[in-house]
């Protein structure tokens, strides 16, 4: 799984599809993580306000890492990434 992420709703959407992908509910996954389920909806749906120490350990419980790297001008390398 390997997704770009630019803004706080990009990472939601990539931790849920992290979480469905393992089959795990909010709960189970809050469990995991040490972490609220209201905490976990809100990672999910985008707020920003979510500190960096939480997603951490919500990334950590779902076993992905954040990778560092230049930024790229997110163009599909070819038609069939359009749709």
């Amino acid at each position: 799984m390997k997704q770009l992420a630019r803004t706080p709703k990009d990472i939601g959407h990539a931790i849920r599809e992290a979480r469905k992908e393992r089959r795990l509910s909010q709960t189970e996954l809050a469990s995991k993580s040490g972490l609220w389920q209201e905490t976990i909806s809100k990672i999910e749906n985008g707020v920003a306000s979510t500190k960096l120490e939480t997603l951490f350990d919500l990334l950590a419980a779902l076993d992905l890492e954040i990778q560092v790297q230049p930024r790229s001008k997110g163009v599909p390398s070819s038609m069939e990434d359009l749709f």
